[in-house]
Order: C-alpha cells, then sequence, then structure tokens
C-alpha cells in the first residue's frame, strides 16, 4: 500500500534567488556599497569587488561567490583586508544599511501566489542568509510582509544555513512538525538545511545554481515558485 504523503503545513521560502531575482537586487547593491566604501576610488572597489567575487567592470557576480548563499558576517570578513580603518561592525551596519535599500525584482508576481498558499491554510515564512533588517525592508517593499507569520535572518538568532536553526526556530514557533514542512530555495544551503531540520526540500532554478546541483537534495526541482501551486495539487492528489 503506498503511503499517504503528510500535508503541507508550512513552507519556509528563501529570499533572494527564491523570492526575489537575485541578480536585480545583488548586483545593484553590490556596486553601490562598494563604491561608497571605496569613496568613488574605482580601483579600490573594483579590487574589494573581487574578494568577494563580483566583477565591477561588468556588475556581476561569480558562481562561486559569498554573496550568494553567504551571510552578512562571512562577506564583511571578506572585505575587511580592504577597508583596514572599518571594524567588523562599522562594515556590517554599512553592508546591511546598502542592502535595505537593493532594488527588488520578484522572482514571480508574488501576492497572488502568496494569496493562494495562504488560503490552503498554509503558514509562511522566510528564511534567509540575509541580515533580518534588510531582509523584512524588502518583503515590505513589494507590499508581502503581512504574508509571513515568521521571518528569520542569519542575526535573528538561530545561524544561518546550512545548519537548520532558523528552520527549527520556525517549527518552534508555529508548531507545525517538521515533516509537514516545506522548504523552498534555490541554492545547496537551502536544501542541506531543510534536510537537516527534516523537512521536504523543493529547489527552484532561478538562483545560479543548476538543475544538477540541486537535484539530489531535492524532493522536486521546479522552474520557479509559480510552480508550486499545482505541485502541491499533484501531492495532494497522487
Amino acid at each position: 500500500m503506498t503511503p499517504v504523503a503528510i500535508p503541507v503545513r508550512g513552507i519556509l521560502f528563501d529570499k533572494d534567488g527564491t523570492l526575489f531575482d537575485f541578480s536585480t537586487t545583488w548586483e545593484a547593491w553590490a556596486a553601490a556599497f562598494l563604491r561608497r566604501a571605496a569613496a568613488g576610488d574605482e580601483a579600490h572597489a573594483t579590487a574589494a569587488g573581487a574578494a568577494i567575487g563580483f566583477d565591477l567592470p561588468s556588475g556581476t557576480f561569480a558562481r562561486d561567490s559569498v554573496v550568494i548563499a553567504g551571510t552578512p558576517d562571512e562577506i564583511a570578513t571578506g572585505l575587511r583586508p580592504h577597508f583596514p580603518d572599518l571594524s567588523h561592525t562599522a562594515m556590517l551596519t554599512l553592508l546591511n544599511s546598502e542592502a535595505a535599500k537593493a532594488p527588488q525584482a520578484e522572482a514571480v508576481p508574488l501576492r497572488p501566489l502568496l494569496t493562494d498558499l495562504m488560503a490552503r491554510e498554509i503558514v509562511l515564512g522566510v528564511a534567509t542568509n540575509d541580515a533580518e533588517a534588510p531582509a523584512r525592508a524588502h518583503l515590505q517593499s513589494a507590499g508581502v510582509d503581512r504574508f509571513f507569520e515568521f521571518v528569520a535572518g542569519s542575526d535573528s538568532g538561530f545561524g544561518g544555513k546550512p545548519a537548520p536553526g532558523q528552520l527549527l526556530g520556525f517549527c518552534a514557533d508555529t508548531g507545525i512538525a517538521p515533516d509537514a514542512v516545506l522548504m523552498v530555495g534555490d541554492s545547496t544551503h537551502d536544501l542541506h538545511a531543510g534536510r537537516a531540520a527534516g523537512m521536504r526540500t523543493v529547489a527552484v532554478l532561478t538562483g545560479f545554481a543548476s538543475h544538477d546541483v540541486l537535484a539530489p537534495l531535492a524532493d522536486v526541482v521546479l522552474p520557479d515558485i509559480g510552480a508550486l501551486p499545482s505541485w502541491l495539487d499533484d501531492l495532494n492528489t497522487g
């Protein structure tokens, strides 16, 4: 007899590359931040960008850039040798201040999707390696903050991904067991965190990682989060 799938009661989303287009947000952020930190010295800004996998002249990230899945703390550590006059705390403040102003482009129209998911009585949350304040600013600027009962950043007291702390925090906060929660993300960090927390994992191809990289860690690979409702329908009738 085929076992019945546990109904999905919660969904945790990564933010950048999942809810929002990564390149639109963070390429603009990186260029603005580096030029601000380097006080307009283009050569200095370019060298600092290279340290975090960002090519300032072309405005693009390398696929292994620490910015793609790292925390602000990890980014600050990579930048510190290029800005010795800034303390680690000052660097984090500058990073987060510029991040909160970064432009947002939704990966898919978010409000219709999130409305659909809430109508299914699914509790929604965000688990991001960004800091919490910029994450909340981004959700608010998109007009979707009201949909999320839980928002955790790498500085929210749960740690960062790929560790499962944020995900288990969502379960503790909502009372939903991990096996009834989906972790949805575009990176291996997201999927490792989901597996470590005992959740089902959904990969999306709106980030830098390929299908072949994500598939071994995912229960399903979708083109983007807009495909979630159809997949949930199939899950419930399968």
